[in-house]
């Protein structure tokens, strides 16, 4: 089995910053909370280590700047780092300013705590959607190299494009050229099966299983994401939820680390560079792990 066909990914956030909370939760605020980024990270980093599998972690500005010794064991455990942003907005929501300063930020927390530029970036929510695609070109303008951010699919009230290529494919922008690794999908009819997060914690693993095969037959490497707070079912409570936040944000979160060591015997996994390296060795794609600051 290719070690390089499967990508494991972890957008590295607390759970106060998701975005079903943001209508309870501000930014301002956020140094109020009970923070279990760095334990919850600690968790999943012994996990893969256990397993000895590698992967790419999506780092929040946030949490670099205020845990850059976190970072720093993501690194030296062999993990590709890379850009989740600084704040956990949704793209659509930011001018192409603001867009712009929250990545630099971004890169320059995490190369503060490293020492590495990192070359690869998600947006909070899969956030690059139709209207907000401009931000490939400001991505592109900051050295960045992939995006993971646009998600093929149709009908989420939050994130997708329906018709967006499913495939790692190369975007061309006026600063230059975006390969973007999109997040896996299994489509069978009008049935979708993303591969992660809430719907790896909602779904029977079974079925888990059985989508990251069929990517594969259809030619394409299967991509799982997770978070860390996905990892503690025993994480403060938000009160005053809509009852949609609050079936997202807890579902299953007493089954995820079970269900996600039986995932990593199942296939074995690596980081998004490992691929497009593969893929496409004719290009120079810097792998965020090495490439330091100068």
């Amino acid at each position: 089995m290719n070690g390089r066909r499967w990508k494991l990914t972890v957008d590295v956030e607390d759970y106060f910053h998701v975005s079903a909370f943001a209508d309870r939760v501000t930014r301002k605020d956020w140094d109020k909370y009970d923070c279990r980024v760095e334990s919850n990270s600690d968790k999943l980093l012994s996990i893969f280590d256990q397993h000895n599998v590698r992967g790419t972690f999506f780092i929040l500005g946030w949490v670099a700047e205020r845990y850059p010794d976190l970072v720093r064991r993501i690194a030296h455990a062999g993990h590709e780092l890379a850009s989740h942003g600084y704040w956990h907005q949704f793209v659509y929501d930011l001018t192409p300013e603001e867009f712009a300063k929250d990545i630099a930020d971004s890169k320059e927390a995490i190369a503060d705590a490293s020492g590495i530029k990192v070359v690869a970036y998600r947006a909070p929510s899969f956030s690059i959607v139709e209207n907000s695609l401009w931000a490939l070109d400001i991505l592109a303008e900051h050295d960045f190299r992939i995006d993971s951010s646009i998600f093929p699919i149709g009908g989420h009230d939050r994130y997708g494009l329906a018709d967006a290529t499913k495939e790692i494919h190369d975007i061309e922008t006026e600063h230059g050229t975006i390969q973007e690794f999109p997040p896996s999908v299994w489509s069978r009819g009008r049935i979708h099966i993303p591969i992660g997060g809430g719907y790896f914690r909602l779904f029977p693993l079974k079925l888990t299983l059985k989508a990251i095969e069929k990517v594969r037959e259809h030619g394409r490497p299967a991509m799982f994401y997770t978070h860390p707070w996905e990892f503690d079912p025993d994480q403060p409570k938000m009160d005053r939820l809509k009852p949609a936040a609050r079936f997202r944000h807890y579902v299953g979160l007493s089954r995820t680390e079970k269900k996600l060591h039986c995932m990593i015997r199942s296939f074995q996994f690596g980081a998004l560079t490992d691929t497009i390296r593969a893929m496409t060795p004719q290009q120079d794609i810097s792998n965020a792990r090495f490439q330091k600051v100068t």
